[in-house]
């Protein structure tokens, strides 16, 4: 089969960065499906193993996919072959950007109905993360009141978590955005207030003088005093990023709970946890009820190394709003 991948890890703009290579067709193991991928899309994770871990090899990239069940392993029991799907698949397995990938049954969802291929596979691995910090780490439910504070709203994640926290929770919700093209995407996706992130504080208390209960950081570097400062006592933050050196001693004093979120934990670490499963069929039922929507906003294709080499390039330039979507055919 076709698969796009890289052996070293070279900066995007060389030929070798991404190349094609045709490589077997995987046999799916007792829990796997074999998935015939249709679209992908490309998270900061890709770009971040592309660039920064040597593969020892060839390795396959890709995370996000949408597509149809072909065959499937001697236990699965929640998938049939022809079923459409989505998932966001583990960093430690062959990834998505090939015509067909296995994955865990565990960690994957039928497809909404309403959404095409393409604006499906945006949607996985962003809503996993926003789902497992604002539901798991912060607990919050459909009666949770108080405010949250989204930095990067315009992002992936930050695009899935306005929606999820509008949908599914009753937060005032205030997200950060410095151009005009942004702070409509975070208005549209829910947030209640946009405000510039370069005079967060400033910025933030204008809107809210008593400060915030939940922060979402994916942007950590430079900006725990600022928080330190706009986060309630008992609040409580989540961070997808992992800044070397990263000093939290100043949350202490309000005894700020610090959060870290890698949607990869449980697929890797708790293998027989159907979390990400369960998520993902009600995120279905979300999008299908018209409460969530897709977060596509650049449509490339087909799946071969020039395109996606095109897809890494986008999502490594700053101020990307929304996500980079790549269709097999």
């Amino acid at each position: 089969m076709h698969a796009v991948g890289y052996r070293r890890p070279l900066p995007i703009t060389d030929p070798e960065s991404l190349v094609d290579a045709e490589v077997p067709v995987p046999t799916p193991g007792p829990h796997d499906l074999l998935v015939q991928v249709e679209a992908v899309s490309v998270n900061p994770a890709d770009v971040k193993s592309r660039s920064g871990s040597d593969p020892k090899g060839f390795r396959i990239l890709g995370y996000d996919a949408a597509g149809v069940v072909t065959a499937v392993g001697d236990a699965v029991t929640r998938f049939v072959v022809g079923d459409k799907v989505w998932y966001a698949g583990r960093i430690d397995r062959p990834g998505s950007n090939a015509r067909f990938q296995v994955v865990n049954e565990h960690i994957v969802g039928h497809k909404p109905a309403t959404l095409d291929f393409a604006d499906a596979a945006a949607l996985p691995l962003t809503t996993i993360t926003a789902w497992e910090m604002l539901f798991d780490h912060f607990g919050l439910t459909e009666r949770s009141t108080g405010t949250l504070l989204m930095v990067g709203a315009a992002g992936g994640v930050g695009s899935m978590v306005l929606q999820l926290a509008r949908a599914r929770t009753g937060l005032t919700i205030i997200g950060t955005a410095r151009r005009g093209e942004s702070r409509q995407w975070a208005l549209d996706m829910g947030a209640h207030q946009v405000v510039d992130r370069h005079d967060l504080v400033g910025s933030v208390r204008a809107v809210a003088p008593d400060g915030v209960d939940y922060i979402v950081s994916p942007f950590s570097k430079g900006n725990i005093d600022a928080y330190a400062e706009l986060i309630r006592p008992l609040g409580h933050i989540a961070a997808t990023d992992e800044p070397e050196g990263l000093d939290l001693l100043p949350l202490k004093p309000k005894s700020v709970t610090w959060h870290w979120e890698l949607m990869f934990t449980r697929p890797i670490l708790l293998p027989s946890d159907t979390y990400q499963h369960d998520l993902l069929e009600e995120t279905a039922k979300l999008v299908d009820a018209g409460r969530l929507r897709t977060t596509a906003t650049t449509h490339l294709g087909p799946i071969d190394a020039a395109t996606m080499r095109d897809a890494h390039a986008r999502v490594e330039s700053s101020g990307a709003i929304g996500k980079v979507v790549v269709s097999a055919g």
